[in-house]
Formats: C-alpha cells, sequence, structure tokens
C-alpha cells in the first residue's frame, strides 16, 4: 500500500514520487514546464502549466495514498483572482531580477537593517517581498481586484493549495523566504509589509511544514514546504551543525541550527527556517546560496563548449593550480556577499588555454564557491565533519573529488538522489499522522566521497577572483 505521496514541483519541472509503508521509496512521472525571459533579467513560468502539471500528477499517483506532501520553488510569486482561482500575469520567478532598482532605493534609505532584524533576510531581488510588490505596480487587474478584495499574493505554494485542495495558506518555511514574515513571531509582520508596500489581508494564512492543507479528491495534503527544506530534511539533517548542499539550478547549502534562529548580518548567512512539524517548537536552519551552478554548466553546453556529460567526469591536475579561475557569479553572487552588480569570470586564460581547461575551472568555480557558503556556516555553527550532497553535479566524479578537497571533509553522497522528494514524503508521512520524526523509515546507506589534501592558498587565489568580479554592472 502506498503511504504517501511527494510532488516536487521546481525551478525547470515537476516530478512525482512515491514512499510505501514499508519504506520503500521510488520515483515517478516527471514533467518538464517552459521557462520565459520576457527582458534580460527576467525569468517567468505560467502559473496554469505549473498548477496543472501539479494535478497531472497527483492523479497519476494518488491510488491508495494516504497523504500528499507538494515542495515548491520558494521565492516565486503568483497573484490571482480568490473568486475564480485564475492568475492575472505569470509566475516571477525567483531567479528573477527585475526589482533590482527597487531593491536598491530601499537600501539607499537605510531599510536594510529592518529586513535583517525582522526578517532575517538581506535586501536583494531573490526574496519575494518586492517581487509581490511589482506585481501590484504593473498588472492592471491586481488593482482592480484589491478593490473588490479579491486579490491574492502569495508563493507559488500557496496558489497551487487554494486552487487544488480549497486551502489558501503556505507554510512558515516558504514565508521565511518572502521578506514579508517576522522570523520570531512567525507570523506576517506590518512593518516588512508597509515597507515593501505589500497588503497583508491579500497573503496566505501561515501554518506549520506537516498538517493540514486540505484535500484533494479526498487525500490529505498533510505537507508543504521549501524544496531546499525538504532536502535537508531528506539528507537526515537532524541536529545543529548537520549540512547540506543542493547542486540543482543553483547550489543551496542549509545547516540545522537548533530551536533559536542564528541572525549575524557580517557573516552573509540567512537564518531561516528548517520546518515545524504541526504544533511542536519551530527547528530553525542557517542558509547560505550560490545562485548558479547546474545553470552554469548547463550555460556551457549551449556555448558548444561540450556535448556530453560524459566528456566532463575526468581532468588532469586542477585548474586553478594552473591559474585558472572561473567564478559562477552568471546571476550575480549570493552568500555571503549579495552582490547582484558581479559578473561571471574566467581569470587566467591565456592562448594555451582550452575547452577542457575551461570547463574544469567551471566545475572548480561552482565547488569553491560552495566551499566559501560552508567556511562561512563554519564560522556560526560549527559544521559537522561529514556533508551531505546531492543533485546533478553530485554525479559528475571530477566534481565531487574536487568539492571534498576544497571543503576539507567526507562527503556522503545518499543512495537517492532525488532527496527533495523523498524529504517531501517524510514531512507528509508525519502531517498524516503515519509517524513521528523519530520514528520514520530507514533509507539506504550512501557512498563516500574522502577528503584529500589540498593547498588552503588556492582558496585565498579564488577569492581574489570573486573580489575582482564584482561591481561590474554597478
Amino acid at each position: 500500500m502506498t503511504a504517501v505521496i511527494a510532488i516536487d514541483q521546481g525551478t525547470t519541472g515537476s516530478g512525482a514520487h512515491v514512499l510505501q509503508s514499508d519504506g520503500a521509496f521510488r520515483s515517478g512521472a516527471t514533467i518538464d514546464h517552459k521557462q520565459f525571459y520576457p527582458q534580460a533579467g527576467w525569468v517567468e513560468h505560467d502559473p496554469e502549466e505549473l498548477v496543472g502539471n501539479v494535478a497531472r500528477l497527483i492523479a497519476q499517483h494518488k491510488a491508495g495514498a494516504t497523504g500528499i506532501g507538494i515542495a515548491n520553488q520558494g521565492e516565486t510569486v503568483v497573484a490571482w483572482d480568490a473568486k475564480t482561482k485564475k492568475p492575472i500575469h505569470n509566475a516571477i520567478v525567483w531567479q528573477d531580477a527585475r526589482t533590482h532598482a527597487e531593491i536598491e532605493k530601499l537600501k539607499a534609505a537605510g531599510h536594510e537593517e529592518t529586513t535583517l532584524a525582522r526578517a532575517g533576510l538581506p535586501l536583494d531581488p531573490y526574496f519575494s517581498a518586492a517581487k509581490l510588490r511589482w506585481l501590484l505596480d504593473n498588472v492592471a487587474e491586481a488593482k482592480t481586484l484589491r478593490r473588490e478584495g479579491r486579490l491574492r499574493l502569495g508563493t507559488s505554494d500557496a496558489f497551487f493549495l487554494d486552487r487544488v485542495a480549497g486551502q489558501f495558506a503556505t507554510d512558515v518555511t516558504t514565508a521565511s523566504r518572502t521578506s514579508l514574515m517576522n522570523l520570531d513571531t512567525l507570523q506576517w509582520d506590518p512593518q516588512l509589509a508597509e515597507l515593501f508596500g505589500v497588503p497583508i489581508e491579500c497573503l496566505p494564512e501561515i501554518r506549520a511544514t506537516a498538517g493540514d492543507f486540505g484535500a484533494i479528491d479526498g487525500v490529505p495534503v498533510a505537507a508543504s514546504m521549501v524544496d531546499q527544506q525538504a532536502a535537508l530534511f531528506g539528507h537526515g539533517c537532524r541536529k545543529p551543525g548537520d549540512a547540506k548542499i543542493t547542486f540543482g539550478t543553483g547550489a543551496f547549502a542549509l545547516a540545522i541550527a537548533g530551536s533559536k534562529p542564528l541572525k549575524n548580518p557580517k557573516t552573509g548567512l540567512l537564518p531561516t527556517i528548517a520546518w515545524k512539524l504541526g504544533d511542536a517548537p519551530v527547528t530553525y536552519a542557517i542558509d547560505g546560496g550560490v545562485y548558479n551552478a547546474a545553470s552554469a554548466l548547463n550555460w556551457a553546453r549551449e556555448l558548444g563548449l561540450f556535448a556530453d556529460f560524459s566528456e566532463i567526469e575526468t581532468f588532469d591536475g586542477c585548474a586553478i593550480e594552473r591559474g585558472l579561475a572561473f567564478v559562477p557569479a552568471l546571476s550575480g553572487l549570493g552568500c555571503p556577499y549579495w552582490d547582484r552588480s558581479a559578473a561571471g569570470l574566467w581569470l587566467g586564460m591565456g592562448l594555451e588555454t582550452s575547452k577542457r581547461d575551461m570547463l574544469q575551472s567551471l566545475l572548480e568555480g561552482v565547488a569553491l564557491r560552495a566551499a566559501q557558503v560552508i567556511a562561512a556556516m563554519d564560522g556560526l555553527q560549527p559544521i559537522a565533519a561529514k556533508l551531505s550532497i546531492d543533485g546533478g553535479l553530485a554525479n559528475n566524479g571530477y566534481f565531487r573529488g574536487f568539492l571534498a578537497k576544497a571543503l576539507g571533509r567526507q562527503l556522503t553522497i545518499p543512495a537517492s538522489l532525488e532527496l527533495t522528494g523523498l524529504g517531501c514524503a517524510l514531512f507528509a508521512l508525519i502531517g498524516a499522522g503515519l509517524s513521528t520524526i523519530d520514528d520514520l523509515p530507514q533509507q539506504q546507506t550512501g557512498t563516500l566521497v574522502e577528503a584529500a589534501p589540498f593547498d588552503r592558498a588556492l582558496v585565498n587565489r579564488f577569492a581574489d577572483a570573486v573580489e575582482r568580479c564584482r561591481n561590474w554592472r554597478a
């Protein structure tokens, strides 16, 4: 019998996963969706396509299910009509940078101190609040619906839940990525809402990660969360210092912080919510993101630098030791810099530089940026000696070996690389009352990658390259 199904609604597609009552976990169907780039720096999805794919996957896999979990993209936002449930504009994706100018105005006015103190987040187009404000200012129907009391604003999960489960709600992990939720009260913050000009009455109710989110054709939706928090749970991270990095479109590191938020803006790390299970106290995390990981590799493939991933499994030596560095700042720099003015950069090229050299340095650059994030985390919350990774790049032998060296840590690569789906399913298992956090089914042990000696001077060389890429777009 199927215990629960998990839907992972991600940046490039949606996937279904099934967790059986005996602990067996398998992946089901996947559906890709279109990406829209209306202008430079703008990224959109069609909300109808997204919710249609979610509904289709649930319909295909719900037979015998006793619970459903839905993981979402995080900071991606939608505006829709409360009466018709129809979106009034394309979803604005987490990668989108259209609000850069407005964010800079808020920074210049000294408001970042407020967002850091109350939401735990810096001012950056990455987060949801400014995107929601953009919809209010630029979509005529948004103004009309607001006057009529019919406007709904929220992250993509709230739209899905309202549309398919009849619940206008979000969870604390997703709300913590908006810059509108107070990290201490776990409620929408009036001061932040006023700062960004987002009406609280248009926002969804904030609920626990595992709990009641309505039902779809009689099957309870028992969990809803950000995909990265689902992955954190799927990795088996449970105690302070446990950490994971997911190498997807970007590279996202999360570490368990414990029962209190760790706020230290100087580190460039983000205090956030790991999860909240029913009425139990919230568990906090620290978060650090690298905007470009697999997206940088896909970009290189589109440029014709390679055709098949088998071509980039092995390399001789080390590119950065030869003086060649790549900074994957194609969408700017995330943690710990939060600098959208930065640009992608190859440094140290000469007439002898080949395509393979460039690809090797690209893989190393993603790894070294991830190492910068983990180093920042370790200074705030000591990180365990063993770190778990997943995502497409975790399949690349050269990348994971170099990453282990750059981190100076042993890496665990779980048996299943669908950690977002697994974590989402485990949350749903708890939300449906079928298990507790202490009695979850055990998953297969993965493989280990041992750290090897690494000249720490190379870390400083890379840090110098990062500094050189900054302020290019200023």
